[in-house]
């Protein structure tokens, strides 16, 4: 496959400093007419980097989104050094446009050193090459074909597989509130750390709320039935992976309720080790019927 896709992204992802502490970042056209949660999110998370020691990774970030962004127009990013200590780092982010907050985030950084161990085992998953990819399983769900192409074009940069049905192939009934899915980049990435968080950042906003959705009986955007969007995201890294290496993102909604939807995933790599812990809350809304 064409590495093309994942050299756009990271081309995306690669901000413009126009001055100390503030940066700009283009955007391109989601699936919704809306600038894509993830992308933004891992645009800050690039900003606050650019201004922490190289030897100092996040282990943590909060965010919340503010306003719809718009996918055309640029984004500026401005970074507030919060603080510097001997161990960790503290950075505030806020992305701006058309004069207004679209986005929020806080990361602490830290400077690897040992410690106690333990994590939760990870669950049991089949294989990722068992798996259909994107390509061979969106077009077998009947879905429009404009949707089905918004769709792989949106995910081209990353190989993302579910392994079982997403919640727009088999709506109409609840099922459990709990999803998986393997997922890595479409091709190879260089061995700066910081990339590699970038990008699990940027794939994590993909189908954590997808959970909530399943507990329904709801397909989602793709079919219309619910009207969404994120409101808050929070990560914690907890040990060294690589994105372009399978990673399995186990999620689960435990809650939803005065509209609003709770997700929450663990990200593990391969051979088992937690990497990552997510958190997001959205607003997940039935569509009222229209009035004559």
């Amino acid at each position: 496959m064409s590495q093309a896709p994942l050299m756009d992204l990271l081309d995306l992802l690669d901000l413009e400093q126009i001055e100390e502490n503030i940066f700009r970042g283009r955007s391109r056209p989601a699936i919704v007419p809306r600038v894509f949660g993830g992308q933004v999110a891992a645009q800050a998370l690039v900003a606050a980097g650019r201004t922490v020691p190289e030897d100092r990774l996040p282990h943590s970030l909060h965010a919340y989104f503010l306003r719809t962004g718009d996918p055309g127009a640029p984004i500026v990013y401005t970074v507030d050094r919060m603080n510097d200590g001997r161990s960790f780092t503290a950075r505030r982010v806020v992305a701006v446009q058309h004069g207004q907050p679209i986005f929020a985030l806080s990361a602490s950084f830290q400077r690897w050193e040992e410690g106690m161990e333990h994590q939760a085992p990870m669950p049991s998953a089949p294989d990722p090459e068992t798996l259909p990819t994107a390509e061979e399983r969106l077009p077998a769900y009947g879905l429009d074909g404009a949707v089905v192409e918004k769709m792989l074009e949106a995910r081209a940069a990353v190989d993302l597989r579910y392994v079982d049905d997403p919640p727009f192939g088999r709506y109409g009934e609840p099922r459990e509130p709990r999803s998986q899915v393997w997922f890595r980049a479409n091709g190879k990435l260089d061995d700066d750390p910081l990339l590699h968080v970038v990008l699990a950042t940027y794939v994590s906003d993909m189908t954590l709320l997808d959970s909530i959705l399943l507990a329904h009986g709801r397909g989602g955007w793709a079919v219309g039935d619910v009207v969404g969007a994120s409101l808050d995201h929070a990560m914690w890294f907890h040990r060294p992976f690589r994105a372009d290496e399978w990673l399995l993102y186990d999620q689960e909604s435990p809650s939803a309720s005065g509209g609003r939807g709770l997700g929450q995933g663990r990200i593990y790599t391969r051979d088992g080790r937690l990497a990552i812990s997510v958190i997001q809350e959205g607003v997940v809304r039935v569509p009222r019927p229209k009035t004559a």
